[in-house]
């Protein structure tokens, strides 16, 4: 009977050792897999800015049609809000802000550095 509750008693759980191994192979996959979705969550930051731009763009030729206004005219937000709805006007995923610029023109974001750009 004592020989049976040992042979148990070795059996049940893990060692110290083999959870250390499994601790650091979750370790070096985790170092692996972050810098590669920082990379695609930025890559996705800026097609969708590029995408907001081309939409700002499109837009302000829009107003600048209905209105008959000149290639130099420049829109302010609020004029083309109407065109987007209420709270819909695009902003920068990476917090970012646009400038509008001249119908002849197109919209700049400051986070062009990071390629956010038309």
């Amino acid at each position: 009977m004592i020989r049976i509750a040992n042979q148990r008693q070795k059996l049940a759980g893990f060692t110290l050792l083999e959870v250390m191994i499994i601790a650091a192979i979750v370790g070096i996959m985790a170092m692996i897999a972050l810098p590669n979705f920082a990379k695609a969550h930025a890559n996705t930051q800026q097609k969708l800015c590029i995408k907001n731009l081309h939409s700002l763009s499109e837009t302000k030729q829009q107003w600048g049609f209905e209105n008959r206004k000149l290639p130099t005219a420049t829109p302010t937000a609020a004029q083309l809000q109407l065109y987007y709805g209420k709270n819909r006007m695009p902003t920068c995923p990476a917090r970012g802000t646009y400038t509008l610029r001249a119908l002849n023109r197109e919209p700049i974001c400051n986070r062009a550095a990071l390629g956010h750009t038309y």
